[in-house]
C-alpha cells in the first residue's frame, strides 16, 4: 500500500478537503487538478454527478448548497428505519445525514463524523437552514471515533473509508460503536487490478480518492476480520469517470476501479 508516512496522508486529504468546504464547488471526489483523479468528467455539473446518485426526491428535499462529494447512496441501502441513530462516517457538507435523518424522523438521531473543521462548519450551517434538530457533526477521526461503545444502530459513508491509511482501525471502530445487531452500509471505491507504485505514493491521488483503495476482496476480508458477519456486497458499479480516466485510473491494471456498495452485521 506505498510507504507514505500516515500523518503526512491525513494532512493533505485534511487541507485539501477544507479547501473544498472554502470554495463550496467541488468536483464529486476531489478538487480538479492537472494530477488528480476525479469522478466526474470535466465540465460536468455537480447537480447532474448527484442525480446519478440521489433521486429527484431526494434532491429537491435538500434545498442547500450541498457539495456531493461520494460514490453511492448509502443511506437508501441501508433501509433506515424511524427511531434509529445513524452515524455518518466522513459526512463533508452533509448531504447522506440529512438524507438519513428524514428516514429515521424526529425520534430518530444522526451524527456525522468528519476530521476537517471547516466541512463540520459548513455542514452545521446547512443543518441550521434546513432547521433539522436531529442531526449533529462532531469533529472527529474514523480510526479514534468521538463516540461511544454500541451505541449506534446503523454506520454509513461515502466515498471516504478509502481515504483513510487505517482501514483496520476504522473497521474496528464501527464494529465498537454499533449496538449488537447493528449494521454497517458503506459505498466505496475498491481496486479491480493493480495500482502504479507512482501512484500509491502519490498525495494527489490518496485525496482523489484512488491511491488508498485497495483491492475488493481486501475491503471485504478487512470488514470481515473486525468481526463483521453476513457480509454483502449490495452493488457494484464501474466509476464514473468513464470519460475522464486520468493518471490514476489507467495507471490500474486489469479492469481498474470500482464503485461498490456493502452491508455487514455486528452479532446480536
Amino acid at each position: 500500500m506505498g510507504t507514505r508516512d500516515a500523518s503526512d496522508i491525513k494532512k493533505f486529504v485534511r487541507e485539501r478537503y477544507a479547501e473544498i468546504a472554502r470554495q463550496q464547488t467541488p468536483s464529486c471526489c476531489a478538487p480538479r487538478s492537472e494530477e488528480a483523479t476525479t469522478c466526474c468528467s470535466p465540465g460536468a455539473q455537480e447537480t447532474s454527478y448527484a442525480r446519478r446518485l440521489y433521486s429527484r426526491e431526494e434532491l429537491e428535499s435538500i434545498s442547500v448548497n450541498i457539495p456531493s462529494l461520494g460514490c453511492g447512496n448509502p443511506a437508501a441501502v441501508a433501509e433506515l428505519k424511524a427511531g434509529e441513530v445513524v452515524l455518518d462516517l466522513g459526512s463533508g457538507g452533509g448531504i447522506d445525514c440529512f438524507l438519513a435523518a428524514q428516514k429515521v424522523g424526529p425520534e430518530g438521531r444522526v451524527i456525522g463524523l468528519d476530521m476537517t473543521a471547516e466541512m463540520i462548519r459548513l455542514a452545521r450551517e446547512n443543518a441550521e437552514k434546513l432547521s433539522l434538530d436531529n442531526v449533529e457533526f462532531r469533529l472527529g477521526e474514523m480510526e479514534h471515533m468521538p463516540i461511544e461503545a454500541s451505541s449506534v444502530d446503523v454506520v454509513i459513508s461515502n466515498c471516504v473509508i478509502n481515504l483513510s491509511p487505517d482501514k483496520d482501525a476504522v473497521f474496528q471502530e464501527a464494529f465498537r460503536v454499533l449496538k449488537p445487531g447493528g449494521r454497517m452500509c458503506v459505498s466505496d471505491i475498491v481496486t479491480q487490478g493493480e495500482l502504479t507504485a507512482e501512484v500509491r505514493e502519490s498525495l494527489e491521488q490518496w485525496a482523489a480518492c484512488v491511491a488508498g483503495a485497495l483491492g475488493e476482496r481486501v475491503y471485504l476480508e478487512k470488514i470481515r476480520a473486525a468481526g463483521f458477519v453476513e457480509v454483502s456486497l449490495e452493488g457494484k458499479n464501474p466509476p464514473f469517470c468513464a470519460e475522464a480516466t486520468t493518471s490514476g485510473i489507467e495507471a490500474a491494471k486489469g479492469e481498474g476501479i470500482a464503485n461498490i456498495t456493502v452491508t455487514a452485521y455486528k452479532p446480536k
